[in-house]
This record gives C-alpha cells, sequence and structure tokens, in this order.
C-alpha cells in the first residue's frame, strides 16, 4: 500500500497563513495580563479572522457549518495549533465540545441538530462528554450509570468524573446503560441531558495535573446524576449504539490530539535548539556537547517518526472510516504521548533551573504531556489494543517454519564437509 500526504498550493497557503496568525496574534496571548472579559473581546475578534478565510470549525463537512477538509488536512491544521493552549478554542475546534460536534453530526436527529449541533458550532453553546467513572476506569464496559426507560422519558442514575468542561457546559452527552443483560458492547447508550435538568449536581472541579485555566479548558468535573428525567428524544443514535458511537468521536479526536501534541513538541524543540546554540559552557556552546547532540538528534527523529504514523493514520482514516484505521490511531496514541513527554523533558533539562521556572512555557507543557498519557485512555490499554490487533494475522507454526530457515539434510552434509576441509 502506498500513501500520499501531499496537499494542494492553495491549503498550503492557509496552513501558511494559520502558522503566521498562531504565531504573531494567538501567542502574545499567553503572556497577555487581560481580564476575563477584555480576552473574550480579543479573541472574539481574532475569531472573526479564522471564519474570514474558511477556517472555522473546520472537522466538519460544509453543509454543517465546518470546512470538510478531511482527517489528513485536519491533521495539518492541528499541528499548527497545538503550539499554543489558546489556539484550538479561536479555531473552533477545541475539545470537548469539537467532539461532541462530530459525534451529533454522525448521529442526532435534525431536531437534535437545530437544538444543540448548531448552536455549539456557532459558539454560542459549550457541551461536555460525560463518560468516565470512578469504579470503572479505562474499561467502558464496567460503567453502572443506569437510564431506566420510563413511557416517553429516560430516568438517569450515576456517578460520573473527569467529564471534561462539565462546569461550564449548558448540555451533557451522558454515557449510560439501557440494557445491563446485552453484550458488553451493547449495553450502553447516549444521552443529551441539558444543564438545568433536576437532579444534575456538579460537585466539583477536580484538581489534576497539567490544568490551564486558558480558553477552552474549563475543568473536569466530577458529576452526580439522581433521578435525572429527560424525554426519551434527546437520546443519541439508538438504543445499544453507545460504544460504537463512542469508537467513532474519539478516533478523529485522537489523531487530532496526537497532530496538537506534535506542534507542541515542535515549539518545545525549537526552544531547546535555540537555547543549545546561545548558552556557552566551558569554552563552547552546548551545541558543540555531545551529550546535547544526542538529545537533538533523537528528538528530531522521534517527532518525525510521530509525525508520519499520525499522518498515516488520518489519510488510511480517510480512506476507509475510523475501522480502517483503528490501529494507527492506538499506536499514535501511546508514541504521539511518550514522545510530546521525552521532547519538553529534554528541552527543560538544556534550560537548566530557568526551564522548571514559570517565565518559560515549558513546565506547564511537562504537566500537560504527563497527563497525556493517561487521558482518552492509559498508554498500557493501547498497546494491548495494537498487540492483539497485530497479532491475529499470526498463527502456531511448529518449528521449522517459513520465517526460520534451517539446515535440510544435504546442507548439513556439506556443511561437515567443509569443517573437515578446514581442518
Amino acid at each position: 500500500m502506498s500513501w500520499n500526504f501531499s496537499t494542494e498550493p492553495e491549503f498550503e497557503k492557509k496552513l501558511e497563513w494559520m502558522r503566521t496568525f498562531v504565531r504573531e496574534e494567538i501567542m502574545p496571548l499567553e503572556v497577555a495580563d487581560l481580564s476575563p472579559e477584555a480576552f473574550t473581546q480579543v479573541s472574539d475578534g481574532l475569531k472573526q479572522q479564522v471564519k474570514d478565510q474558511g477556517l472555522w470549525a473546520a472537522h466538519l463537512e460544509p453543509e454543517l457549518g465546518g470546512g470538510g477538509f478531511g482527517q489528513l488536512k485536519l491533521g495539518l491544521m492541528h499541528e499548527i495549533l497545538g503550539a499554543s493552549v489558546f489556539a484550538p478554542s479561536i479555531f473552533g475546534n477545541n475539545a470537548p465540545d469539537s467532539g461532541n460536534a462530530e459525534l451529533l453530526a454522525i448521529a442526532a436527529n435534525e431536531e437534535q441538530k437545530e437544538k444543540w449541533m448548531k448552536p455549539l458550532l456557532a459558539g454560542e453553546l459549550r457541551s461536555c462528554f460525560s463518560m468516565t467513572e470512578p469504579g470503572a476506569g479505562a474499561d467502558p464496559t464496567m460503567l453502572t450509570t443506569r437510564a431506566v426507560r420510563e413511557g416517553d422519558e429516560y430516568v438517569i442514575n450515576g456517578h460520573k468524573w473527569f467529564s471534561s468542561n462539565g462546569s461550564h457546559a449548558d448540555f451533557f452527552i451522558v454515557m449510560v446503560v439501557t440494557d445491563p443483560d446485552a453484550e458488553a458492547h451493547e449495553r450502553a447508550s447516549m444521552i443529551i441531558v441539558p444543564r438545568d435538568t433536576p437532579g444534575v449536581n456538579v460537585l466539583r472541579d477536580i484538581p489534576v495535573m497539567g490544568l490551564s485555566h486558558a480558553a477552552g479548558d474549563k475543568g473536569h468535573a466530577e458529576i452526580l446524576y439522581q433521578d435525572v428525567r429527560v424525554p426519551a428524544a434527546n437520546l443519541v443514535g439508538e438504543e445499544g449504539q453507545g460504544f460504537m458511537l463512542a469508537q467513532k468521536r474519539l478516533g478523529p479526536g485522537r489523531i487530532h490530539h496526537a497532530m496538537r501534541w506534535l506542534g507542541q513538541g515542535r515549539r518545545a524543540f525549537d526552544m531547546m535548539c535555540e537555547r543549545v546554540v546561545t548558552r556557552e559552557v566551558k569554552g563552547s556552546t552546548l551545541s558543540q556537547k555531545q551529550m546535547i547532540q544526542d538529545m537533538v538528534a533523537t528528538s528530531k527523529a522521534e517527532l518525525e517518526a510521530a509525525r508520519l504514523l499520525t499522518l498515516q493514520a488520518a489519510w488510511k482514516m480517510d480512506q476507509g472510516g475510523t475501522k480502517a484505521a483503528l490501529t494507527d490511531i492506538a499506536i499514535i496514541k501511546f508514541w504521539g504521548a511518550q514522545v510530546l513527554f521525552n521532547v519538553i523533558d529534554r528541552a527543560i533539562q538544556v534550560h537548566g533551573s530557568l526551564g522548571i521556572t514559570g517565565d518559560l512555557p515549558l513546565e506547564e507543557m511537562y504537566r500537560n504531556a504527563r497527563s497525556a498519557r493517561i487521558y482518552d485512555g492509559p498508554d498500557e490499554v493501547h498497546k494491548v489494543t495494537v498487540a492483539r490487533r497485530v497479532l491475529r494475522g499470526y498463527e502456531p507454526h511448529p518449528v521449522p517454519s517459513e520465517h526460520i530457515p534451517t539446515r535440510t539434510e544435504e546442507a548439513q552434509k556439506k556443511f561437515a564437509q567443509y569443517l573437515e576441509a578446514a581442518s
């Protein structure tokens, strides 16, 4: 199979505009001392510029208010957006809203799209994806939050946490068990729950490593759903489709995460390289020290490998959908997160004590990078997925097999003759 990651010149111009815009207009906001009101005013102006370029909410099809770029182009865009924590929200691609919009585009009916998806795309509403539970960990088949059908309503009871943006969301997409007796991956469904529904109790924002209070990152809420009644019409898709829809939502999301990690990693890499060609130690710059050269070379190789793996996953998804790229998506989730962590760690090391101060963005980037190896499923889960899918293509073989050449009787005789002649 061959791959083609090329894009047309017109799109390359869009990417170049994005690079300049993020560097010159968005990055300065990281150190600007603005009130929330002033920040909103500035960011609204920047969002309008993005819309004028036709780059707002690029993850959806044009008829839904997006750019219809496909996963490969989206990946290249997210690589640029990853350089700044403010960029995704200014481009209308911040999590969890972007993933929720994609989910609603796939599975919502027309009434749900009008009421929830379109205002979400327009930036008029905020959303929350409420799936993770304290007892279930990384195994969604262990979810216990229940939704019981009573007439024209569902009654929801359960305990969720790490519901990103839960404290500020206008509505929640809640993963619930609708049929506890069904097969493991057919037990759950997704239901839209408006925030003001009685029984929705947002207990707190969980204090977590790497939380940035920048635009688009509003915390990870712990929520109790107690006798929450919502119309049965709020069911997304059909009963039992929860796991299937979650995979459709998380697949593109993981590609976007991995490409944003590359943008963040590239920024840390650039900072490291600028430091090593500037800092002098014992008569020469750090760039002339072999240990530092090893850090630079290894970081460059890891970033390029992660980039190619991610683009390959995006290309496969464009060609055959999420199912065609499942192994690749799992690979980039654990490999990309580890590469991000590695590169930022080395960048901090070459900056010395300056690297662990708040005067540089590296220490916050480091905390975010560490948490990346846990959210959207810990690395170990994705490694298990990759190994299982790879090993399906192999069967037990007694020795000898076609992959283990062995000496035939004739070859053994010739070998013995050789040894005799040599002695």
